[in-house]
């Protein structure tokens, strides 16, 4: 079967467990309101059928991001670029290095750190790069930076610049001038410790290169997608969740406090209406950050979400990935599932909402470094493998927060 093939044949499943799934939960809706509670059957069915389909949600928006991603080509490389990849094998392999001094000032475009290591040949930090991209949820909707100082700065106009209309002749007066903020956003290490045997890289036929980018973008995806999302801003990224929120709207809200909307009742949504504080986190966000905005929460919040009902239609405000290249949404915006988000509870911020692209930058300085350890683990050999990331909200007013607390 060929991946097309097999993409259709999930989204038929899909569109018809989830057609099983809403004939369900309607039932269990009923039974509440005739009965009071629903039936223990009924809810266990649900909730069966519930994970089933996030099951096959997840599996269509794999194979569409499959599809959907360009064949990465081997880039054309100078030769000092070939042949400091040769030897950055050879250093992998062997642990032999005498050439790599001279030819990493040669291929590199970056300034070498003084910490010991070499830098990640060019292929192999393409590989580690791409894979970043395609595990991180936060990386992928955010800004990504790339820098070789220690940290990102800029400027950011807090405030809009006055002006007014005025006839041809008539007198200009002086208009008030915006507010400026600045910015500042550092690159903090980040670094992962894979280990494999000697014996193992010896072994003419494994590609070492290719189980070191995938070994080292697996642990810092997974260490990133937390720090993005609750990090403390100390040695690491600061997560858009740590900020304090207050429920007052933008203009009337300090700048570094994000806003937040209720959901009526505490660690949950409320019982009647549930959808509206929903609708109201959406109606929270000025117009002009809309398009290309996105919900941001975890797979078992989105579990919750997918029983809401619009009060007025009664329609689904949750919907299924069944087009092409067209995520699961909810009230009509795309989903992301990050796992980090804060599962419900009294006084949780467990969704998100905004325009990460411009609410919230990622901030990556250029190059990776590798120190081989074939000593201290011995039969084993370690990879002490460093980057350099950085991440911070950038505008308070492009995210907003759905606070579970009456």
């Amino acid at each position: 079967m060929t991946d097309l093939a097999t993409l259709q044949s999930a989204t038929d499943d899909l569109a018809r467990v989830f057609g099983s799934f809403r004939a369900e939960n309607d039932r269990r809706l009923a039974e509440i309101e005739t009965k009071g509670r629903a039936d223990v059957l009924t809810t266990e069915k649900v909730d069966r059928l519930n994970a089933e389909v996030g099951r096959l949600n997840e599996t269509v928006a794999s194979l569409e991001t499959a599809l959907a991603r360009p064949g990465r080509a081997a880039k054309a490389r100078n030769p000092a670029e070939t042949a400091h990849a040769a030897a950055f094998s050879l250093f992998l392999r062997k642990g032999i290095d005498h050439e790599l001094p001279g030819l990493e000032k040669k291929a590199m475009s970056v300034v070498s750190d003084p910490d010991g290591g070499y830098l990640v040949a060019a292929e192999v930090t393409d590989r580690i790069v791409s894979r970043l991209h395609d595990a991180s949820p936060i990386r992928a909707i955010a800004s990504v930076l790339t820098i070789t100082a220690d940290a990102a700065e800029g400027m950011l106009d807090l405030g809009e610049p006055a002006a007014g209309w005025v006839a041809e002749t008539e007198g200009r007066g002086e208009t008030a001038s915006p507010q400026v903020g600045l910015w500042r956003i550092p690159a903090h290490e980040l670094y992962a410790e894979p280990r494999v045997s000697q014996k193992l890289l010896d072994d003419a036929g494994f590609d070492v290169e290719a189980w070191l980018a995938q070994k080292v973008a697996d642990k810092f995806g997974r260490a990133e997608n937390a720090a993005f999302v609750g990090g403390s801003g100390v040695g690491m990224p600061r997560g858009f969740t740590t900020y304090g929120t207050a429920a007052t709207a933008d203009g009337s809200r300090a700048w570094g406090t994000l806003q937040h909307v209720l959901t009526g009742a505490n660690g949950a949504f409320a019982a009647s209406d549930p959808g509206d504080a929903l609708i109201a986190l959406t109606y929270a966000l000025k117009a002009g950050y809309r398009p290309g905005a996105c919900f941001v929460m975890a797979r078992a919040t989105v579990a919750e979400v997918r029983k809401l009902k619009g009060d007025g239609d009664g329609q689904y405000l949750w919907q299924p990935a069944l087009g092409a290249r067209q995520p699961a949404t909810l009230l009509g915006y795309p989903v992301i599932e990050a796992e980090d988000m804060p599962a419900p509870a009294t006084g949780s911020l467990s969704i998100a909402f905004g325009n990460f692209r411009e609410g919230y930058a990622v901030v990556d300085r250029q190059g990776i470094r590798t120190l081989r350890d074939p000593y201290t683990a011995k039969p084993q050999v370690k990879f002490y493998t460093t980057r350099r990331v950085g991440g911070d909200v950038l505008d308070f007013d492009a995210v907003k927060l759905l606070k579970f607390a009456a």
